[in-house]
This record gives C-alpha cells, structure tokens and sequence, in this order.
C-alpha cells in the first residue's frame, strides 16, 4: 500500500508543477486586472454623485474652479437644482444652459427642450441615448472609450471642425463618448452641435474640461469658458438624481414651474397663464381642474424636487457608504475566494483501482525510476530504497520487528557497525550521483548478506 501511495506521489509531481506554471500567471493577471478595475471605479467620477460639476463643490471632480472663471469673465452664473426653474430662467432667452448629468433629467422635461428660444445654447455634457432620444435630436451616442482621451479639435475625424470655440482652444480632453449626427463635429466626434431645435444645442462627450482637477490641462479651460460664456448668462443646472415628472399647472414665467409657452403644442394646459380663461381653476376653458398627485402642493407633504413624491431610489444602505466601501468588499470578497481555491483539497482518500493492461515488472521498474527522477527528490527516493532495503535484510535474517537490524547484519558479516548504518540511514543523499552510489550499496549490502546465508 505504502508502495502504491508513493508511485502516486511521484507521479503527481509533475502534473502539480506544470498546472503551477499556467495558473499562477494566469491568478497574478487577473489579480492586477481586477485590482486595476476597482481602483478605476474608486477614482471615476459618478455623474449620480452630488459634488460631479456642481459650481460649489471644491472636489476634483467639482466645477467651482470653472464657475470662478466665468465670474471673471463677467459672465452670470445662476447655481439651481430644479429642472423646472432652470428652463424658466432659460426661457427667458440670452443665456446658456449647462447640465452636466443628462440622465438625471426627466424625459419630459429634455422633451421642452425644443421650446426654448433661439437666443439660448444648451451644452448637455456626455449624454445617452435614452437622453438624446428624449430630447428630440439626431444625434446617436457611438463607442465609448476607457478614459478620457486629449486631441485636437480636427483629430480622428474625416471633416474639419467648424465649432469656433473648440479652434480657439486647441488640443482639450473632451474625446470620450462619441457621437454621430448631421451638425459639424470636433475632437474626434466628442463634441457635436445638433441643429433640431430652436436654441443652439452642444453635446460634448466628456466631462474632463470642466472638472476642477483637469479644467487646468491642454486647452480645456479655453474649451469649457467657450462654450458656457458665449452668452451673458449661465443656468447651472446641478441636478444629479432623478426628478419626478412635470405638474402641468397655470405657472408663469415668473412662478415655479415650467412657464406655459414650454408645454407640448398637443397639451390643454398650453393656452394657461395670465389671461388665459379659467374655469374652477386650473384647466383653461373646460371647468375641470387637474387632481393634484399624490405629495403634491395641496396634500401639504410633497417633496422639493416638483411637488409630488419622489420615486424609489432603492435600498438607502446604498448610498450610506461612499463606492470606496464597496469597491474593497468586492475586493476583499475575491481575497477570500481565492484563498480558499488555493487551500482547497480533493475530496475523499485516493482509490485504488486495477490496471487495465498488464504491465511487465521491468517497465514498471522503469517507469517508477523515470518518475522519481522528474521529481528531483533525491532524499526521498533514497528513503524508499533503504526502507525496501531493510525490509529484505529483516525477512532474509529473521528478525524481529524490534530487533536491531544494523548490529544483526554487521555481526553477520563480520564488519563494523558505522558502516552498516551509513548506508541504511546516516549517509545523506542531496543528489542523483550520490543516490546512484547509495543504490548501489544498498544492492552490495543485500547480495552480501543473500551470499553469506547461502554459503552457510
């Protein structure tokens, strides 16, 4: 059994080293692409997070420091967080309204996008589809890169850029997200201008040039005071949840609310305003009024964000830790499993199961000898052969189990003990020209002893 435990052993070894060859490259790798994976998601910006191109945030992905330029500049910046409030504001025309985070914006407000004056330019920052749908326009979102990427305006394009503000800066980092439509296009399609609506709308694919830790690189200041200062005014929206739907009611322009000249042509509410008639009050001109939905003004518990209940933003436990949390349980999460891959063991002992051809005893002699040479265990396979050794010389003198083996052959071969036990246990073995010596001797020894009973 002993025998067959350690032919199974030897020829283990091998296979053993080999998997080791592949897998350990392979963990390494993978190890570092998830490391590279996390730490990009811990320094990423989250266009959901409340400080992404907010002009009061001082963080690196803050636009404080662009919100300064344009006060230099002599430009208004008005700071809101209302959809609603700020396409009044835009409304009013001469201004430029800028929303960094587009997919916090309900679709039917990109929707009155459309209606704002000619006057107003609209820079929506790295838009989606679902987004640019909503917003009425031609413009598709195409391949997204890994990170932010800094060229000219004419670079990876077939046509040149006809966007003044993007030739007057020069090289920026606004190659991310790209774009294809029918308007003229800079920055390898990163910024496009659509020509769908009445007000002058850009959509430029990467946030970098107006972030306060880049806004300082290439010519992405001169890129981001371009496009935010061509009017005298600027409209932050800084809007980075998603808000409820619209309340269509009889706002004015002056009061909360979208004003009514931004309602779809198709909606009754689009005559309402001042002079509009009314009544019962509320819906223009048929005597019925609109039931105020559930949070909304009238039932005295709405939320902030346009009068009504906000919708489920999921689990809070969420959003009570930073992604830096999650990231390194995840992290910690793959530590463990592969750990226990690497402590695993098979199940069960080994089974021994019958050979399926005979085997001739020299090949099996043979094959056992090239195993334990692939092993390059030299110590190991010397033990093995003094243990058979020594069994041999017990059966072939007779002794006991706990009889000394070493002082019964020295007597019987008239020799001293020291080098008997030289070779059944103290000569070490630390290669194969040392074990080729010990086999021998061992061999030696035994036909000495075989010789000497038989010539008794």
């Amino acid at each position: 059994m002993s025998g067959g435990l350690d032919e199974r052993r030897a020829s283990m070894s091998g296979p053993k080293r080999r998997r080791h060859r592949v897998l350990v490259p392979v963990a390494v790798t993978l190890v570092l692409l998830l490391i590279t994976g996390v730490t990009y998601a811990i320094e990423e910006p989250d266009p959901g997070a409340n400080t992404y191109l907010s002009p009061v945030a001082t963080e690196n992905s803050g636009g404080s420091v662009l919100d300064g330029a344009l006060r230099a500049r002599g430009v208004s910046v008005r700071h809101l967080t209302k959809t609603s409030d700020a396409l009044v504001e835009a409304h009013r025309g001469n201004a430029t309204l800028f929303i960094p985070a587009p997919q916090a914006i309900h679709p039917e407000y990109l929707r009155m996008l459309g209606l704002l004056p000619p006057s107003t330019r609209i820079v929506l920052v790295a838009p989606g589809s679902p987004a640019l749908r909503a917003a009425g326009l031609s413009i598709t979102a195409q391949a997204r890169r890994w990170t932010t990427k800094a060229v000219g305006p004419d670079a990876e394009q077939e046509l040149p850029c006809l966007i003044d503000e993007a030739r007057v800066a020069g090289p920026a980092a606004a190659l991310r997200q790209r774009y294809h439509g029918p308007g003229p296009s800079c920055y390898g399609n990163g910024l496009i201008r659509a020509y769908d609506l009445n007000a002058e709308m850009l959509v430029i694919g990467a946030g970098d040039p107006f972030r306060n830790d880049r806004i300082r690189e290439h010519g992405n200041e001169r890129l981001a005071v371009g496009l935010l200062g061509a009017r005298d005014r600027v409209i932050w929206l800084d809007r980075h949840r998603l808000e409820p739907p619209p309340l269509y009611t009889s706002a004015t322009p002056d009061g909360p609310g979208a004003p009514p000249s931004l309602y779809p042509p198709d909606s009754d509410l689009g005559t309402s305003g001042p002079g509009a008639p009314q009544d019962g009050g509320g819906r223009p001109g048929t005597g019925q009024t609109r039931s105020p939905q559930a949070g909304g003004p009238s039932s005295g518990g709405g939320s902030p964000d346009g009068g009504q209940a906000s919708p489920d933003r999921g689990n809070p436990l969420f959003e009570a830790f930073p992604p830096w949390f999650w990231a390194m349980l995840a992290l910690l999460a793959v530590a463990a499993l592969t750990t226990a891959l690497w402590r695993a063991r098979r199940l069960g002992p080994p089974v021994v199961e019958p050979l399926p051809v005979t085997v001739r005893g020299h090949e099996t002699v043979l094959g056992r000898g090239r195993l334990y040479r692939r092993a390059r265990d030299a110590p190991y396979s010397a033990e093995i052969l003094r243990a058979a050794a020594r069994q041999r010389l017990a059966r072939r003198l007779r002794l006991a189990p706990d009889a000394d083996l070493v002082a019964a052959v020295a007597a019987h071969l008239r020799t001293d003990e020291r080098e008997i036990r030289r070779v059944l246990h103290d000569a070490e073995v630390p290669d194969d020209r040392t074990l080729v010596w010990l086999a021998r001797a061992l061999h030696d020894l035994t036909a000495a002893v075989t010789h000497e009973g038989d010539n008794r």
